[in-house]
C-alpha cells in the first residue's frame, strides 16, 4: 500500500494518523545493513536540510502533524513510505517528496518502526482555559 502526506492530513486525531503509518517493524530488522553510511551522506545534505526545515514548517514542529503535539526534542522526519538503498543511490523523487514526509517524535518514530502503539508513551492530559483539576 502506498500511503500519503495528502491523504494523511485528512486524518484528524494522532491515534487515526499513527494506525495509518505504522509500518509494524521487527527490531533489528536492517534497513540500510552494511550501507548505513548512505543514511550519512544523505541527512547531510543540503537539499535534505532544505527539505527537512520545510517540512517542519509546514508541520508546524507538531507530532504527525497534529496541532497541539509540539515537539520540543530532536524532531525526526519520517518517511511515510520507506525508502531503500536504491532510492537514495538513485535520488528517487520519494527520497524528498514532501508528500512522503512528516515530523515525528523521537519516540513516535521508534513506536511506527519497531514497536507498534503499545510502545507509546502516553501524553499528559492536555489542559484548557479554566481548568482547575489536578492531573
Amino acid at each position: 500500500m502506498i500511503r500519503s502526506y495528502n491523504e494523511l492530513r485528512y486524518l484528524r486525531t494522532f491515534d487515526e494518523r499513527f494506525c495509518y503509518l505504522d509500518v509494524r517493524g521487527v527490531v533489528g530488522d536492517s534497513t540500510f545493513g552494511f550501507e548505513r553510511y548512505l543514511n550519512q551522506v544523505l541527512y547531510h545534505s543540503k537539499e535534505w536540510r532544505r527539505t527537512r526545515d520545510g517540512i517542519i514548517i509546514r508541520d508546524a514542529a507538531c507530532d504527525l502533524g497534529i496541532e497541539g503535539r509540539e515537539i520540543f526534542d530532536s524532531i525526526i522526519i519520517h518517511h511515510i513510505n520507506p525508502i531503500t538503498i536504491e532510492n537514495v543511490e538513485r535520488g528517487d523523487d520519494c527520497v524528498y517528496d514532501p508528500n512522503n514526509l512528516i515530523c515525528t517524535s523521537l519516540n513516535t518514530h521508534n513506536a511506527l518502526h519497531f514497536g507498534g502503539e503499545a510502545s507509546l508513551k502516553k501524553m499528559t492530559k492536555v489542559r484548557s482555559k479554566g481548568d482547575t483539576s489536578l492531573w
